[in-house]
């Protein structure tokens, strides 16, 4: 699929306006096949170099059934995962070349099945060492962490050191934790705020963001020719660390679980001194403070040693002559030289720009896909003229993310943190999120949307998920947030497709169980259908490409009625295609339309209308034919 980005909407070589429906692929990406990174084994989690992602999303043999799957559901395009520790996880500047040949072979064969792949160099809170994925441990190491001290420092909550069972939805709360915030400070900005930092004699900034740039420009050489390649993501969920925080002293962010130092009680947990911190639960209304914690009694030290804390060195705090440690200067992470910081101006986007630069050099003609701080509008960032980039803000129905509970009265906006009542009001609610995130994406970047993350947990290991009426809740629950996708007009990629997804680990990372399909629902090469999970909302019809501007789009998956209105632009000639899947038609389709013609291609699942030039707007219904008598 070629395309280009052309103001709010993708193009495609003869000018018709395209709605990209994609999937993420996949969630186990994050976490090696060797040693297994989805056993949440501890025995090797530590030996960080001798590990091998040759295999993730699936094995190169697997790779027709899993994505003939895929391209018999309409999901043609994919944000395909690879992690910086995947490519470099052997040292610096040692990469691992048998990972990028399996990369390619894959994505080469997407290609060559139709698909439109961008490249995702995936990352969450940091790294896996710090609960999460992304950074190869040599990076930790290079800062002066001891990352296998985290667990009595409170520095970080790993789901390998912690066991089972793990506290729902506490990894996210490890980007304010000490190891991660650290790292996402030292990389955007350490020159500022960590100058005393060097490797090698090069300020610890420029050494981590020129060695992932140079990972991700590994895989570019070998993909910049693949037809079906169109571009690179930037930094999965971008956090500033300590950059911007006011107040040392308060436990940042909305979510809390489990035991939350603030800034201060991290510095000094992670130089051995013991804190009382309170700890948290987060249920359907919020978070809840519980009580307090002594922790680090041992004095154990997140650094390594002969090292002193960072922060210290640098004069942030101290231990005062009552032993108790305090701030020193309360504004270092929010004052530079006399100005208010702000992450995203003076941080996020002069990294975006170098990234985006040197990507492009490599492979001309990329589309950048830019996305800000999770849970933000997208950010204002202006770009080099010609750059073509696309917004790929994430959004997910906050509370199906917090709760196991599937509840169709209550939702939040996740704009603006407020809860939404009733079924009706939940359904306006996210499009009218959906609409924000569209206009916003316009005006600041002049770019098209493509929600990069979208999706809803399935929990199948939680008792009753796995009956008939809790996937019907369940189809129902993901399908109000793919309706406000279809609303909005906006381009999307569902999270997830984990081709090693089971009942009893999901995805393989940290609990979580997104993955649209799971061999352990049933698995038949025949029918891919077999093992899909809410396929009545994922598998659902909508226009492919568009001779005009699209204005309204609607899918009613009980009566299955797609309705679907735009403006034809004279300049294109071609004909409008709809994807019309079997699995909503069984029985076939009647259309309706207000003038022109269409054209049935059965084999591709695929209706071509042709408009005439008596009218500007057209619009087209589609229902289903009824079950022939006697079915």
């Amino acid at each position: 699929m070629k395309l280009r980005a052309d103001g709010a909407w993708f193009r495609d070589e003869v000018g018709r306006t395209l709605l990209l429906r994609g999937v993420n692929l996949g969630g186990d990406c994050k976490v090696p096949v060797v040693p297994d990174g989805a056993t949440h084994h501890p025995e090797h989690f530590f030996d960080h170099r001798m590990v091998s992602f040759v295999g993730r999303p699936f094995p190169v043999a697997e790779a027709t059934e899993h994505l003939s799957r895929l391209r018999s559901w309409g999901l043609t395009t994919l944000r395909f995962l690879v992690t910086w520790e995947a490519i470099e996880h052997a040292g610096p500047g040692l990469y691992d070349t048998e990972y990028l040949s399996y990369v390619e072979q894959v994505v080469r064969r997407a290609s060559d099945m139709g698909f439109a792949v961008f490249i995702d160099p995936h990352q969450d809170v940091w790294s896996r060492f710090t609960g999460g994925d992304g950074a190869p441990g040599w990076t930790l190491e290079a800062a002066g962490f001891d990352m296998t001290r985290f667990a009595e420092t409170g520095a970080a909550i790993v789901h390998q050191v912690h066991g089972d069972p793990f506290p729902r939805m506490v990894w996210p709360t490890n980007g304010n934790r000490l190891a991660a915030a650290t790292m996402f400070t030292l990389f955007f900005g350490g020159g500022d705020f960590a100058p005393a930092v060097l490797v090698d004699g090069e300020s610890i900034q420029e050494y981590l963001q020129r060695h992932y740039i140079d990972a991700v420009l590994q895989l570019a050489v070998r993909l910049k020719d693949i037809p079906g390649v169109i571009g690179y993501d930037t930094f999965n969920e971008p956090s500033g660390g300590y950059i911007g925080v006011s107040d040392l002293e308060v436990v940042p962010g909305r979510l809390k679980v489990d035991i939350e130092p603030t800034p201060l009680q991290s510095f000094a947990l992670g130089d051995g001194i013991a804190q009382d911190v309170e700890v948290w639960s987060t249920g359907l209304t919020g978070s809840r403070l519980l009580g307090y914690r002594r922790v680090n009694e041992g004095g154990v030290r997140s650094w390594q040693e002969g090292l002193p804390c960072i922060w210290r060195r640098h004069g942030v705090w101290d231990v005062g002559e009552d032993g108790r440690p305090r701030i020193l200067v309360p504004d270092y992470f929010s004052r530079r030289n006399g100005d208010d910081v702000d992450f995203t101006r003076d941080y996020l986007a002069p990294f975006v720009r170098r990234y985006a630069e040197a990507v492009r050099h490599t492979h001309p003609g990329a589309l950048l896909f830019i996305e800000g701080e999770s849970g933000t509008l997208p950010p204002p960032m202006a770009m080099d003229p010609g750059m073509d980039i696309v917004s790929a803000p994430h959004w997910y129905d906050g509370i199906q993310l917090l709760s196991s509970r599937r509840t169709s009265w209550l939702g939040v906006d996740m704009l603006t943190s407020k809860l939404v009542v009733g079924p009706w009001s939940i359904r306006r609610s996210f499009t009218r999120q959906m609409k924000t995130l569209r206009e916003a994406s316009h005006e600041r970047l002049r770019a098209p949307t493509a929600i990069g993350e979208i999706g809803v947990p399935f929990d199948a290991r939680v008792p009753g998920a796995l009956t008939r009426r809790a996937a019907r809740r369940q189809e129902s629950i993901l399908d109000r947030s793919l309706a406000a996708v279809d609303d909005s007009l906006v381009s999307c990629m569902i999270w997830n497709y984990t081709a090693a997804n089971t009942n009893e680990r999901g995805d393989g990372w940290n609990g979580e169980d997104f993955s649209i399909w799971s061999a352990d629902q049933g698995r038949d090469p025949d029918d891919p259908d077999r093992g899909g999970r809410a396929l009545r909302a994922v598998v659902r019809p909508y226009p492919i490409a568009t001779a005009g501007e699209p204005l309204r789009l609607s899918f009613d998956r009980r009566r299955r009625i797609l309705r679907y209105t735009f403006r034809h632009d004279p300049a294109v000639p071609e004909s409008t295609e709809i994807f019309v899947p079997p699995l909503q038609y069984p029985f076939g389709y009647r259309v309706w339309m207000t003038d022109g013609t269409f054209l049935k291609d059965e084999e591709h699942h695929v209706l071509r209308y042709t408009h005439t030039l008596s009218r500007p707007a057209h619009t087209l219904i589609i229902r289903p034919k009824p079950a022939p008598v006697g079915r």
